[in-house]
């Protein structure tokens, strides 16, 4: 079983920046893609991030040139750094594990996740 904590989330203003953290438990962390999905209110849940254990990257489109995922295997965490933030990209942050090694856009393909940190982005 692996746990999922996540922190740094809370009130930055139009074109601010926040980084968000997620620790896991286990001893495997470094084989698992760790991913990075957002859900706003009324919305369905939206991939943002995922980075593979070789370091690979990917991004969602609306995140795209803003946002950085990358991770320290030595202290089983993955980071988010969210530059240049937008009203839009208000949303609770939710970190996820696949312990597969395949990782994906589709959350479904994601066995663990963390309980969420809201972002909000406004004036």
């Amino acid at each position: 079983q692996v746990q999922l904590v996540e922190s740094g989330g809370g009130l930055v203003q139009p074109g601010g920046s926040l980084r968000l953290s997620c620790v896991a438990s286990g001893r495997t962390f470094s084989r698992y893609v760790m991913g990075w999905f957002r859900q706003a209110p009324g919305k369905e849940r939206e991939f943002v991030a995922a980075i593979w254990n070789g370091g690979n990257t990917y991004y969602g489109n609306s995140v795209k040139g803003r946002f950085t995922i990358s991770r320290d295997n030595a202290k089983n965490t993955v980071y988010l750094q969210m530059n240049s933030l937008k009203p839009e990209d208000t949303a609770v942050y939710y970190c996820a594990a696949d312990q597969y090694g395949l990782g994906s856009t589709d959350s479904q393909r994601y066995q663990y996740w963390g309980q969420g940190t809201q972002v909000t982005v406004s004036l």
